[in-house]
């Protein structure tokens, strides 16, 4: 009997020291909590799964979202550990407020493009055409940056647009065209590339007048400061430059 009740003593006492390789490594797995523009739900999936593949036991998640709502988020307290926006604007809103680790880094830019259903029914051909009365357009909300590059081409075209929805993410006004729920939509070219056959896109030249910039910043309630570090140096290098371009985006 004392034999078995020793046995069983040895039995914890090896399981609370157990070695690597063990169930009691499951506790030291990290994550790293990234917020990210809803923009770029394709390309940093990708980039967190090659960072995941370099760093054994870390995990990202990750958060897509229009880039106002992810820093009101942000500001209420919600735990993450990077931000990369769709616009400096959002940005510098968390700088203002001290919520940052450091200075932000631009890392890619984006242009605006019209998406429109495969076959192109409405017959759009410019920008000038969204602004017709029986054209049902759909656009970002003016908080949102794909909403203000909206307001900024508007403005340097001269048109009045009248759209029939105000989406709070780009992904969300490109289910609407996908969906055929809307004639044409404001979206950004890496949209339209990542859609495939799903729509069509249409250049116009005063998408120039509102190119957006993004930048990425780790956050200072960060609880893995320098996995957060390592992730954002991930995006700014040689690999997760090429994951971008190969979507469409262009250099900051």
């Amino acid at each position: 009997m004392m034999t078995t009740i020793a046995a069983a003593v040895a039995a914890v006492a090896l399981a609370s020291c157990a070695g690597p390789g063990s169930a009691a490594d499951d506790a030291g797995e990290r994550t790293l909590t990234v917020y990210a523009a809803a923009s770029l739900t394709g390309t940093f999936e990708q980039i967190a799964a090659d960072f995941e593949a370099a760093h054994e036991g870390v995990s990202v998640e990750l958060s897509f979202a229009g880039s106002s709502d992810l820093v009101a988020q942000i500001q209420q307290g919600a735990p993450a550990d990077v931000l990369a926006s769709a616009d400096t604007a959002n940005m510098d809103k968390l700088v203002d407020d001290g919520l940052l680790a450091g200075r932000p880094a631009d890392f890619a830019s984006n242009t605006l493009t019209i998406a429109v259903p495969p076959g192109n029914p409405a017959g759009i051909a410019s920008l000038a055409d969204l602004a017709g009365d029986d054209v049902q357009l759909v656009v970002c909300a003016p908080e949102v940056p794909c909403g203000a590059a909206t307001e900024r081409v508007e403005q340097a075209a001269g048109l009045t647009f009248a759209p029939v929805s105000e989406e709070q993410s780009v992904t969300d006004v490109l289910n609407k065209v996908t969906t055929g729920e809307a004639d044409a939509g404001l979206v950004y070219v890496t949209d339209v590339r990542g859609a495939g056959d799903r729509v069509e896109g249409i250049e116009f030249p005063e998408s120039g007048s509102a190119v957006n910039v993004y930048p990425i910043a780790a956050l200072g309630g960060s609880e893995e400061p320098e996995l957060a570090q390592e992730f954002i140096d991930a995006v700014l290098g040689a690999d997760g430059q090429r994951v971008l371009t190969d979507a469409g985006f262009a250099a900051p």
